[in-house]
């Protein structure tokens, strides 16, 4: 039996080590892992996409894309014959991000995002308290190393502008429960985790590795 070529995308100024925990028999499944690069000038995410679509050889791929990945992979499979298009903590169009989210759209408050602080997480190491903190930094530290200023500003803005209003029907979302960035009341049609927050990605791994297999291949 060929191997299915599976690309997974990382979330926003994440690199692809959120998904080492994640494990796809080898028999069956050819992985590849993307990571961010950095934006054109005036770059849109259509045309960012249309770029990142050279990196994938084979026909008939699946794409996997976390948060602002799952955004992405959205807007790469238009430019390609995908086998299954899953986003994992995600939207499938701009009617399913919160309110607060909607409103920086319309007041433009998403230009005032501390970019400097996502570059200098451990700065925020000094000012942490608390266990539960200190281990969301620590997380956010091995993680989140796309730290370019130039590419933080891009992500951000093409996330709350992106103006995608009716769902590509072939997405498949998977969805937490608890996810606090894009609250479950907002999402329509997904498969629900249940305790999943949005980095369910690390946290419910062991669901991933149980359930992807059987959604990827499923007729």
């Amino acid at each position: 039996m060929k191997r299915v070529p599976v690309y997974f995308m990382p979330g926003l100024a994440a690199s692809s080590a959120i998904f080492e925990r994640i494990q796809l028999d080898e028999r069956d499944f050819d992985v590849h892992f993307l990571e961010w690069e950095i934006p054109l000038p005036n770059e849109n995410i259509q045309s960012y996409a249309k770029r990142m679509v050279h990196k994938i050889k084979e026909e008939q791929v699946v794409l996997i894309g976390v948060s602002f990945g799952g955004v992405l992979v959205q807007e790469m499979a238009a430019y390609l014959e995908v086998k299954k298009l899953i986003i994992i903590s995600s939207v499938k169009t701009n009617l399913e991000v919160p309110l607060r989210m909607k409103i920086a759209k319309s007041t433009r408050a998403y230009k005032l995002v501390p970019t400097k602080l996502l570059q200098n997480i451990e700065i925020l190491d000094s000012f942490s308290f608390g266990s539960a903190l200190k281990q969301r930094l620590k997380l956010y530290k091995k993680y989140l190393s796309v730290r370019d200023k130039v590419y933080l500003e891009w992500a951000i803005e093409q996330m709350i502008l992106w103006n995608r209003t009716t769902p590509d029907s072939r997405v498949i979302h998977i969805h937490g429960d608890l996810d606090e960035v894009f609250p479950l009341k907002n999402i329509k049609n997904c498969i629900v985790v249940k305790g999943g927050t949005h980095i369910m990605i690390l946290s419910k791994f062991r669901w991933m590795n149980e359930n992807l297999p059987k959604i990827i291949l499923k007729d």
